[in-house]
This record gives C-alpha cells, sequence and structure tokens, in this order.
C-alpha cells in the first residue's frame, strides 16, 4: 500500500526535518548544553505559541465534517492542554512567567500562519498547517533519545516527552486525519513546507 499523502509530505522535506534536528537549539537540547536563559526564553514562547496551536485545533474542530473527526480533533485537543499543563510544571522548575509573553517575530510568524489558516483555510488546510509540528517534536524526541541514551542532564524531559509513545499516537492520529481531508496538491505541500520553515526559525531564535 503506497503511503499516505500525510507521510509523503514528511518524506518530501526530509532536508527540513534534519536542518531542524541539526540546528544549534535542538544539538543543545541532546548534548544539555543549551544554556539555561535560551531554555527558559524558548518556554515561554513555545507556551504562547501553544496557545495559538489549541485555537486553531479549536477552529477545525468547529467545522469538522464528521463525528469521528469531531472526536479525533477533541482528543488532540486535550493532548494540547495536557502539553500546556507540562509547560507550566516547566516554568514553575524553571522560573519562567507565562502570563503576559511578548511574542518573538519567529513566534508571532508562526501563529500568525497557523491562524490566518485556520481562520481562511478548509478543514484540511488547517489539519496540514498544524501536522509538521506534532510530527517534527515526535521525530526530535525519539532521535534525540537514540542518539543520547544515556543522558542525564537538565533537558532529558523534554527529550522523554516528546519520545513518549504516547506523543508519536497523537501525531499519528493527526497525520490520519490528514490522509482523509487532503489530497495530494501544490497548496497542502506548501503549507506543510511553510510550517517546517517556521519551525526552523522558531529553533534558531533561541539557539
Amino acid at each position: 500500500m503506497p503511503d499516505g499523502w500525510a507521510q509523503q509530505l514528511w518524506q518530501r522535506n526530509q532536508d527540513l526535518a534534519l536542518a531542524n534536528l541539526g540546528c544549534r537549539f535542538v544539538r543543545g537540547l541532546g548534548e544539555g548544553s543549551l544554556p539555561r536563559p535560551a531554555f527558559q526564553a524558548y518556554l515561554a514562547q513555545d507556551a504562547y505559541f501553544l496557545e495559538a496551536f489549541a485555537r486553531a485545533y479549536a477552529l477545525a474542530l468547529a467545522r469538522s465534517p464528521d463525528r469521528s473527526t469531531l472526536h479525533a480533533l477533541a482528543t488532540l485537543l486535550a493532548g494540547v492542554r495536557q502539553e500546556l499543563e507540562l509547560h507550566q510544571g516547566y516554568a514553575a522548575r524553571w522560573q519562567v512567567e507565562l502570563a503576559g509573553v511578548t511574542p518573538h517575530p519567529a513566534t508571532l510568524a508562526y501563529t500568525d500562519f497557523l491562524l490566518a489558516t485556520a481562520t481562511t483555510g478548509s478543514v484540511g488546510d488547517i489539519l496540514v498547517a498544524m501536522t509538521p509540528c506534532m510530527r517534527l517534536y515526535a521525530f526530535l524526541g525519539q532521535s534525540l533519545r537514540r542518539e543520547f541514551p544515556a543522558a542525564h542532564h537538565a533537558y532529558v524531559e523534554w527529550i522523554m516527552t516528546y519520545s513518549d509513545p504516547g506523543f508519536e499516537a497523537l501525531a499519528v492520529e493527526l497525520e490520519h486525519l490528514v490522509d482523509r481531508h487532503t489530497s495530494p496538491g501544490d497548496t497542502t505541500a506548501a503549507l506543510y513546507r511553510r510550517a517546517l520553515s517556521l519551525e526552523l526559525g522558531f529553533f534558531n531564535a533561541h539557539a
């Protein structure tokens, strides 16, 4: 059976996936060498981003064309809520204030892209724009866990969170929705690549 469209998009964009894995911020997470202030800044910006991500899910959910899609998106939205709760725990331990975060230009570029797509695009467009975040984080977590299996530094919790099978399952669920609600084409391909490019810009902003 040929790969679904979501998997084809991921394979077509391996250059950006590997660029994200190789960027200084992600390498610092894996090696444990990332400066503490860089991670603190990332936590605040990522919490801001996740709130926009949740709103995009909510807009897709509101336009769900069938019950099964509605239920799947409700599960994915609950996963973002859990991730936001995780950030609250991180913030307390890392002494990061999440209230009133001023978004970095790289963060704002990504959230503006997501919310514009969620406001004006189809359900399929929204799903395609959101999928790279989930698939990339699962890829990064799993890759770093394989590369640094004996790591005991301060960022191990981040690696364990995104290498967890439960997070992989959420990424796969979103990819299944992409396969159900989109067809191969230039528009969705451009949305997917744009999202992965914005991910790289987001990480580079904290390197």
